[in-house]
């Protein structure tokens, strides 16, 4: 059973139906209770880092995460999901975060003016196929991305997966222990998102974490 977190900031029926494609039992939770008996949990979003910290501080899920963390629960976090697991975002001034992975979000900034901010489309991530998460997919592989702020994180241990754009390389994959992370979106990255987001149900933790 999956639980795909519901803190009113998200376009989680599309992660939910891709899902469900796959075979898994994945409801939305709009609270930590409904969640907390989860076999796995996807943390997803889209929009601010001030609006989407406040929503998951006001269903608890703050705490709800901390649990899965220590439990070993297998959790997925994407885009704005992703962006929360770090100490703290530049987004909205500054917005402490949930501080499971040592960093800072940032928002992109470039000296050429006809560089597009966001970073929108498709995109490639290299990998060295070491995460269980990456089985069965190329490093060099595009999936699709939308954001304006990228993790900057502290340790190159936490850092799974890089990509290029517009010159400046950031951190497009996290993981630490029982949490992958991805800033692109599997759900709409096709067949190797799908990939992804299977090798997440399969995800054994105790296997390489």
């Amino acid at each position: 059973m999956i639980a795909i977190l519901d803190y009113g900031a998200g376009n989680l029926t599309s992660v939910q139906l891709a899902l469900s494609h796959l075979g898994a039992d994945a409801f939305l939770a709009a609270d930590a209770t409904s969640a907390a008996n989860a076999d796995r949990i996807v943390f997803p979003g889209v929009g601010s880092a001030a609006s989407g910290m406040a929503g998951v501080k006001a269903r608890h899920f703050d705490r709800l995460l901390a649990d899965a963390f220590e439990a070993g629960k297998p959790v997925l976090c994407v885009c704005l999901g992703m962006q929360m697991l770090l100490d703290s975002s530049e987004e909205d001034g500054f917005v402490a975060s949930l501080g499971v992975i040592p960093g800072v979000v940032r928002k992109f900034s470039f000296a050429d003016p006809e560089v597009k901010v966001p970073h929108m489309g498709w995109n490639t991530v290299e990998h060295d196929a070491k995460h269980p998460l990456w089985r069965g997919i190329p490093s060099g592989t595009a999936f699709y991305f939308v954001h304006s702020y990228f993790a900057d994180a502290s340790n190159a241990s936490d850092v799974v997966g890089s990509t290029e754009y517009a010159g400046k390389q950031f951190a497009s994959v996290l993981a630490k222990r029982n949490f992958f992370a991805t800033q692109f979106h599997p759900e709409r990255s096709g067949v190797f998102g799908m990939k992804l987001l299977k090798n997440f149900l399969d995800w054994e933790v105790s296997s390489c974490c």
